[in-house]
């Protein structure tokens, strides 16, 4: 199974490199595959790799949709 997340780019660095964030989580990503992607933008994030520009409405009701999940699971466990 393959995930692809949405992240928000909050550096954007030299050789095609942005730091992400996912909720807390930085990591370093290739945005290689994309061009004119700022700080602030939303990328779809999969295997190290930035796929493609999100829409920031969608890319927040995704995650808020991801938080909900987890919180869910958590209150089974």
């Amino acid at each position: 199974m393959c995930l692809a997340l949405p992240v928000k780019v909050i550096e954007v660095g030299a050789n095609d490199t942005a730091i992400v964030d996912l909720g807390g989580v930085r990591k370093e990503i290739s945005l290689a595959l994309l061009s004119d992607v700022q700080v602030g933008d939303y990328v779809i994030l999969h295997v190290g790799y930035a796929l493609t520009k999100l829409d920031p409405e969608e890319a927040e009701k995704t995650l808020a949709l991801f938080a909900e999940m987890n919180a869910e699971a958590g209150a089974a466990s």
